[in-house]
Formats: C-alpha cells, structure tokens, sequence
C-alpha cells in the first residue's frame, strides 16, 4: 500500500516550498515481521515466543539479529503474521504492513465515533491519554495520574503550574467539543480550526481562537514558518486542497499535518490543534485517534522534521500508524 494514491503537493506558496510528499521505507526482514507482530498484536517478547513455541531467548536473537530462525520457524512467523494482519498477502515493508491491518479494522468496526460518544469509558480513556501525551509533548511536567485528577475530579495538583492544569482542562474541552462536531456531520475547516484554538487557549492567551499577528518560529527545527501576513490565504490553501482527500488516509493526513505546522498559524498551540485536527481525519475515516506515547515524543518531532525538510512523509506515516494501533487497544478495551 506504501505509495499507492498519488504523491501531491498540498499547495505552492511563497516563502514556503513544500517537496513531492513521498513514502519510503526499507523491505521487510523477519526482523521487522517479529517486531510488528509485538506492535500490533501488542504482546511482549514472552508472549510470542510462547505462540511461536520457543524460548525468550531464541526470539530475542532472531529479534535482534544474532540469529536467523530455520525454514519451518520461519514458516511459523510468516503464518503468525499474516493471521494477526488478517491479510493473505505479504508487505513489501512495515508501514504496508501497519496500513493494512489498520485497513482490515477499520472495515470490521461499525463506526468507530459511535463506540467513543457511546461507551463512557472508552471517551474517558481517550481523553485521558490524548490530552496527557499532547501535553506531554508540548512539555507538561503533569504526571497522567495528575492529568486524571484534573480532568475527571476537578482536583488542584499542588507543586504544579496553573497553567498546565488549565490547559489539561482545555484540553479535555476541544476533545469532547471534537467528538461532538465529529458526531454531528462536521467537516473540518477555518471555523473548526479557530473553534479549537479558541477553546485551547481559553484563559491562557488574549489572542485565543485568532491567527497570529507577528513572525514565529519552530525551536529546535530548521524549518521555515509562514510569514503572518500570508497565514489566511495559506491555511485557505491548505483547507481547499485537503478536500480533494487522498486514496490512502494515512499519508493524507501525515501530509496535512505535516503542511499545518510548518504554516504554524498561531502564537501558540500549534502542535496540540494539529494533533486535534489529525484526530478528526482519522475518525473520519473509521480509524481510531492517534495515541503518541510520550516516549515516542523525539521519534515524532525527528519524523515531522523530515517530513517538512525533505517532503519524505515515511516516517511521520509510521508514527500516526503506530498511535492508531495505540488507539485499536483503547477501542477494544486490550
């Protein structure tokens, strides 16, 4: 599947070149078959060693390639994965691989936005998880323990910021008002976008739920921003075009999130309503919101880097496919 639909430009613009959005990655080994049946299957060294009938110890040779597994284990392997990616067929690589089982899924599930309006527990645990990993990586210090406090018992963390608690609250806010937008028929455009910001930012910035006003740039990343006097006409740009959608809903989005932070339209909050709006692409499409684990925090911004720098959209693919995998495990209560 990994570069199937077309390759495309979200938009030209002065003061901002956006390479040919491009998927590459290497062929699959048995390696990278052992370690997507641990990401997807979401089990440990142990447990599939069990399921393949042999010890830690062997796995982990084969998994760290000290060791190549003979003709019938490989066999085994092979069997194991197609099953657990419920597809006939072999990958060319792992993000193929991570698409289609996403694919297979989806396909499978009745309405994914239903289960998540419906089932209280389901909601709560994707508020919880996406507004402490969003946060977290924007740099909160709130634990998600701290982060539940807030959220579902309106409790006051001592020796924490009132902002970051107020932004956990925000948070959980755009969320269910997301949710609900999502369940209503709404489609994502300006209106939806400056709604989330404004909720976001709700008592934490006078210019909440407006563009910015001045130049701005990305720390830690050599990548240009817009300039503010062509965010309006780009963001049009950038929304126009995303409604054209894409045959693989992966790589749409992946590209869309990329083009929307490097335009960077507000003062701040940037990264919390893009990983918001990557949400609402993905539930739109059947899949489930994207859980980025804090500890795949530098994975994420390497790959969204890339992606802006390069036009080599890859990687940012693979670490939506892995928080959507994150977020089957929500869904199916795993």
């Amino acid at each position: 599947m990994t570069g199937q639909g077309r390759p495309y430009k979200l938009y030209n613009a002065p003061q901002i070149c956006y390479p040919l959005y491009r998927s590459s990655f290497s062929l699959m080994q048995v390696q990278d078959k052992l370690r997507l049946l641990q990401e997807i299957a979401g089990v440990s060294q142990t447990e599939l060693a069990r399921q393949l009938g042999v010890s830690f110890v062997t796995l982990n040779r084969w998994v760290n390639e000290k060791a190549e597994p003979r003709a019938a284990a490989e066999r085994r392997i092979t069997s194991l994965f197609r099953a657990t990616t419920g597809t006939s067929e072999d990958h060319d690589d792992p993000l193929s691989a991570k698409k289609a089982v996403l694919l297979s899924r989806a396909s499978q599930q009745s309405s994914v936005l239903q289960a998540i309006l419906k089932e209280p527990d389901i909601r709560d645990e994707f508020v919880l998880r996406l507004t402490f990993t969003s946060n977290q990586i924007e740099g909160s210090t709130l634990t998600e323990a701290e982060t539940a406090a807030i959220l579902f018992h309106n409790d006051n963390v001592p020796r924490r910021s009132l902002i970051e608690q107020l932004e956990a609250k925000n948070h959980q806010a755009a969320l269910e008002f997301l949710f609900r937008h999502g369940g209503s028929g709404g489609v994502i455009d300006e209106a939806l976008i400056l709604r989330l910001h404004a909720i976001l930012m709700n008592g934490v910035r006078d210019d909440a739920g407006s563009y910015r006003s001045h130049a701005v740039r990305i720390v830690g990343a050599n990548v240009p921003t817009a300039n503010y006097l062509r965010v309006p006409d780009l963001m049009g740009a950038l929304l126009k075009d995303a409604q054209k959608g894409n045959a693989d809903p992966i790589q749409y989005a992946a590209a869309f999130h990329s083009a929307f932070e490097q335009i960077h339209p507000f003062s701040d909050g940037n990264g919390r309503v893009g990983r918001l709006l990557l949400h609402a692409m993905l539930v739109a499409v059947n899949y489930p919101p994207a859980v980025i684990r804090p500890g795949r925090r530098r994975v994420y911004h390497r790959a969204l880097n890339v992606a802006q720098r390069e036009g080599n959209i890859a990687r940012l693919e693979d670490v939506i496919c892995t928080g959507v995998l994150e977020g089957w495990r929500i869904l199916q209560r795993t």
